[in-house]
């Protein structure tokens, strides 16, 4: 099942939206840089940059990603965008270390930025702009189920906080007439930029890698158990991971051996639904086992005429049973 039109089309427009106005954000930071040749203000402009770049690379990854499987991805092109997350990270660690080199010249050479309180005025003023484009990005990646906005949404709001760092440190600037301090609030910018570089190369990482998610397990294991009847014999070797706003849930589902391949195919049909419920546009493979005689003291479906023992070894199900490999245990379930 690939992504609705509807949600293409929604992270398409936040792309575009985020890109306008990151060129009209790097327009103003810049021409601020140059009547003030203020150093906090030349990292908010340097942040600015990377924001273009990686917005641009969200706007390509989120096109390729909602293209349909094909015969060369079974899967689809979703994880293009965690490539894109990893780039933005590595893109705002350099950023990063250019506004640490630069400030620390100013600091060891002759350094007296200009005009500072207009420049105050244009960067105070693109922070707020970023500030409500960073929470409108991740609210509409979230609702999308899109990584690359996200990001890009995460990005935009370390924007805001370095304008508003910025601003905080050409306020103590005009204050106290101690000319050292920008540079010095520059790099305060710096470092908080490297926290947030780190944590979208680690968020990407861990998707690219498959990374099991707690939350996302606690979800699918609730919905295995409210959808379950006495017909489940068992579960087991559950696998899922997420691309693109889809999730791919894998499973192995013991049922009677006497059930025909409609009934089968209607517990698996009733698995599916309980899936798009909480999870749209997932798919769910399940590899179908029947049950043996040695079975039966796991299974609790009554009236079975194929019973051959008590069922004295019912399981309780949570998430660590549900994902265990039986072959790793030496038994058959």
């Amino acid at each position: 099942m690939v992504d609705s039109e509807k949600n293409i089309k929604a992270k398409k427009k936040a792309a575009y939206i985020s890109l306008i106005v990151g060129l009209g954000m790097f327009a103003a930071k810049i021409t601020a840089f140059l009547i003030t040749g203020s150093s906090a203000i030349f990292s908010d402009a340097a942040e600015s940059v990377v924001h273009v770049l990686a917005t641009g690379m969200a706007l390509y990854s989120i096109i390729l990603s909602s293209k349909p499987a094909d015969k060369d991805h079974l899967y689809g092109h979703g994880n293009v965008e965690y490539f894109s997350a990893a780039i933005e990270g590595f893109l705002i660690l350099t950023a990063a270390i250019a506004i640490i080199y630069f400030a620390i010249k100013d600091i060891i050479g002759d350094y007296q930025p200009s005009a500072l309180d207009t420049g105050t005025m244009i960067i105070a003023s693109a922070g707020l702009v970023n500030l409500w484009l960073g929470v409108y990005l991740i609210k509409k990646g979230r609702k999308t189920h899109s990584l690359a906005l996200v990001a890009d949404g995460k990005h935009v709001l370390t924007d805001a906080v370095t304008s508003i760092g910025v601003v905080f440190g050409l306020g103590l600037v005009l204050l106290t007439n101690v000319y050292l301090l920008d540079p010095i609030c520059a790099i305060l910018v710096a470092i908080n930029i490297v926290f947030t570089g780190y944590k979208l190369i680690r968020e990407s990482i861990g998707g690219l890698m498959k990374e099991t998610d707690p939350k996302v397990l606690e979800k699918i294991t609730n919905i295995l158990i409210q959808a379950k009847n006495d017909s489940w014999i068992d579960i087991h070797q559950l696998r899922f991971w997420s691309s693109a706003g889809k999730l791919f849930v894998e499973f192995h589902l013991i049922l009677p051996h006497y059930f025909t391949i409609k009934e089968s195919h209607l517990e698996e049909e009733h698995i599916r639904d309980a899936f798009e419920k909480q999870f749209p546009h997932s798919q769910i493979y399940i590899h179908l086992d029947y049950c043996e005689p040695e079975l039966c003291k796991m299974c609790g479906k009554e009236n079975c005429d194929e019973r051959t023992s008590e069922a004295t070894e019912l399981k309780d199900w949570d998430s660590d049973y549900l994902i265990r490999d039986p072959r790793l245990v030496n038994s058959k379930v």
